[in-house]
């Protein structure tokens, strides 16, 4: 009762083909090959997004206005 041997993965193989065809079968597998490399194409792109968010949202040097500087030092000269 416990694993299958070769010559029933030999037998389960060729039921599987004479039910789906091979045709099938491959355009099954092509799918699937498909859905990986999309899925690891998207996990990139959610590791390079945080990256780009980082950088976009650092943090800005504030200028002071001409009118901000003169408000500043009449409080202190206050």
């Amino acid at each position: 009762m416990g694993t299958f041997s070769v010559t029933h993965w030999i037998i389960l193989l060729v039921i599987v083909v004479l039910l789906f065809g091979s045709g099938r079968i491959s355009s099954v597998m092509a799918d699937v090959a498909k859905g990986i490399k999309s899925f690891k194409k998207g996990m990139a792109d959610d590791e390079d997004e945080p990256a780009k968010k980082k950088d976009a949202t650092g943090a800005i040097e504030h200028q002071a206005s001409s009118a901000e500087k003169a408000e500043a030092q009449s409080t202190k000269a206050g």
